[in-house]
């Protein structure tokens, strides 16, 4: 009887507490990983580590403070040995504006969560993952960081920033043994969503038909690109923005 195809294997997960990230952390975990959840809500990350089918530990991290990045890895290292995937799916709340609409602190906010905790979290992870010989990690960026879409200036800009940021970290640490890709979903049926459009049934009418699949996204169908992406299945990918959009791009 064969592995699961994480086993043996610890993972880091940004933005643990609902959504993609949660999502993610329970599809690793039944792959076999030990699960490190993060979020800035602790209460949501620990229901997230509890569901999970393996050894999980919550954190409350806010990725875009250094010191808090670094307290998480240091404590997942204490408990786990060492971390071989990390995916930086935290990103913060931003209302619809052009760049007229949102405040300068509205901006630095959205670019200090979605791509400065980011890098902070790699920062943090990446002298770990070199001792352990390589590993993956993945951000979560956005279809919207290919296309641009109205009133979206903040966080479109976040996402673009996001896939070059995996472009430059894959050139930098090939020769660690260590794969850099980005991971971009469609709109998908989270709380995001509602926020944004005001409920679920909303958010399907209007934002479904904008891709070719005529639907949105489930958590589950990005937390499965994932899981490939971590899982040596591919071994021969990096420095790729991997679309998951229901050919939301092809339009």
């Amino acid at each position: 009887m064969s592995q699961p195809i994480l086993a043996g294997k610890t993972s880091v997960v940004t933005g643990a507490a609902g959504g993609i990230g949660r999502a993610i952390c329970l599809a690793f975990a039944t792959a076999g990983a030990k699960v490190a959840c993060l979020d800035i809500d602790l209460a949501a990350a620990e229901k997230t580590a509890a569901a999970c089918a393996n050894e999980a530990l919550a954190l409350c991290c806010d990725v875009s403070r250094e010191g808090e990045t670094k307290a998480a890895a240091a404590t997942t290292v204490s408990r786990f040995g060492t971390v071989h995937i990390l995916v930086n799916a935290a990103a913060t709340d931003d209302r619809n504006g052009t760049i007229l609409d949102i405040s300068a602190d509205e901006w630095s906010r959205v670019i200090a969560v979605n791509v400065t905790g980011a890098f902070l979290m790699s920062r943090a992870i990446l002298p770990t993952m070199i001792a352990a010989g390589g590993g993956s990690i993945i951000h979560i960026a956005s279809q919207l960081g290919r296309v641009a879409a109205p009133a979206r200036a903040a966080y479109c800009t976040s996402k673009g920033a996001i896939i070059q940021l995996a472009r430059a970290m894959a050139v930098d640490h090939a020769g660690d043994n260590i794969r850099v890709n980005a991971l971009s979903p469609g709109a998908i049926e989270t709380r995001r969503l509602v926020l944004r459009y005001g409920d679920m049934a909303t958010a399907r009418r209007v934002a479904g038909p904008k891709h070719l699949l005529n639907r949105l996204g489930e958590p589950q169908e990005i937390a499965q690109a994932a899981l490939f992406l971590a899982s040596d299945a591919a071994s021969f990918m990096t420095g790729a923005d991997m679309l998951v959009d229901g050919g939301y791009t092809t339009m």
